[in-house]
């Protein structure tokens, strides 16, 4: 089998090759850090202060922008919660871009912990799952980058994140309805407080590939 040494890549912006060393991969997408940018301002992005929809890249102010010309305010009040309550995947350490390359066994699923290979790995924010254990955690359905949402180190369907946001009202209920079925891989960054409608809409998350479906 021919080693891969990331010169067959693409990057989604400019469709130019892209080496490892000047290379981000937000959701497994990779592009060449300088054309890591907003499609609005063509300000440069981080992993930290991204947002996209669509596939379509955002620096922040530009998102919340979008989102309430779109009329998606209940998106965009989702989005600011998540955002105060650290919209982050815990547990499998990021190995830098270069040891990646040659040390693809030693990298961790975030769910069992366990070695993740190459031909059985979804990265996600820069955390590594095995598709089989890429699912929804309170339903069990199977997810792809491109259909899931995540709160608290928690992976949801689409549906469901949407379903159990509409039934309990808060996220707070939600997470204690599911933390029955959260893995012993994953771990909780901040506890949560009763959602509130008076909560904030100025912050917006980064680094999500895609928002949850309403």
């Amino acid at each position: 089998m021919a080693f891969n040494n990331g010169t067959q890549q693409k990057c989604k912006a400019c469709d130019k090759t892209v080496y490892i060393a000047e290379m981000v991969s937000p959701g497994g997408v990779p592009y060449h850090n300088i054309c890591f940018r907003c499609s609005q301002c063509n300000g440069r992005l981080a992993l930290s202060n991204y947002s996209s929809m669509d596939g379509v890249l955002y620096c922040k102010p530009h998102f919340e922008q979008t989102l309430k010309e779109k009329g998606c305010m209940l998106l965009l009040f989702i989005y600011s919660f998540i955002e105060k309550k650290s919209y982050i995947l815990m547990q499998a350490r990021t190995p830098s871009k270069l040891s990646s390359v040659f040390s693809g066994t030693q990298e961790k699923c975030a769910t069992c912990n366990k070695t993740v290979y190459p031909l059985e790995k979804v990265t996600v924010d820069g955390y590594y799952f095995h598709q089989n254990c890429f699912k929804c955690s309170h339903g069990g359905c199977k997810l792809t980058t491109s259909s899931y949402a995540a709160l608290d180190g928690l992976l949801y369907c689409k549906p469901h994140f949407s379903q159990l946001f509409k039934e309990k009202g808060s996220y707070n209920n939600l997470n204690r309805s599911t933390s029955g079925k959260k893995s012993s891989g994953a771990q909780e960054v901040v506890d949560t407080d009763e959602l509130k409608p008076e909560d904030s809409q100025s912050d917006i998350v980064g680094g999500t590939d895609d928002a949850p479906a309403i």
